[in-house]
């Protein structure tokens, strides 16, 4: 299982509990991807792929590049370069597949950009709520690593609050799981809302190949 974020590509095999990463960054291509997690998984045998890329999925294909990563996303063949079965999912939406719990729950990754996902009646829908407007750029602008460098820890949990408010008027989930590499630095929580774990997403992943997983992404 594989899950590809902006600054780090981290991958872990069903029977393991130690996940192991590498560096990603602004240049990797998907090829380089692979040749990443191949090489971290080294010693390890599998029969099937799952990975979580963050961009637009679309019945397993990638719809655009990755804003936070290189070239060449779009129209590479996984499956052949993993040389086993693979799914590729949008990255948020597989981490909110191994949140869920039941319910209507909306997921909010809280990384180098803005993940999004709801579930609802065991279904996964990822969405690109980060790039609508808010204020004077997008949410992703205000509440991504950008927005809390730039503006500081202060002002980037109002801006959180402020957004968790406003999709939760919008969407009305029974409950937020609020995941990504900076979810642990807000300290309270919104209403309705609890840190995700991002060991979750490997548990998505894991999942992806499961006839009785509680939910399910449309297309995987």
């Amino acid at each position: 299982m594989v899950d590809v974020g902006g600054n780090h590509v981290k991958a872990l095999v069903s029977g393991e509990q130690e996940r192991r990463r590498a560096e990603s960054g602004p240049d990797m291509t998907a090829a380089e991807m692979v040749t990443a997690v191949l090489q971290l998984a080294e010693g390890w045998q599998w029969d099937v792929v799952s990975v979580g890329i963050p961009s637009p999925v679309h019945h397993g294909r990638v719809i655009t590049d990755p804003i936070n990563l290189g070239k060449g996303w779009v129209g590479f063949d996984y499956t052949a370069a993993f040389g086993k079965p693979t799914k590729v999912v949008n990255d948020a939406a597989m981490q909110a597949l191994g949140s869920y719990e039941g319910g209507t729950m909306l997921f909010l990754g809280l990384g180098t950009g803005l993940g999004s996902a709801i579930v609802a009646e065991g279904i996964v829908e990822p969405m690109e709520l980060g790039h609508l407007r808010y204020k004077k750029a997008t949410f992703e602008d205000y509440v991504g690593e950008a927005g809390l460098e730039r503006r500081g820890a202060k002002k980037w949990r109002k801006d959180v609050f402020d957004v968790v408010e406003a999709f939760t008027a919008a969407l009305e989930p029974d409950y937020i799981v609020l995941g990504g590499g900076n979810a642990d630095k807000l300290g309270e929580l919104p209403p309705k809302a609890r840190l995700g774990d991002n060991q979750n997403a490997f548990v998505g992943g894991f999942r992806l190949w499961d006839p009785d997983a509680p939910a399910r992404i449309l297309g995987a």
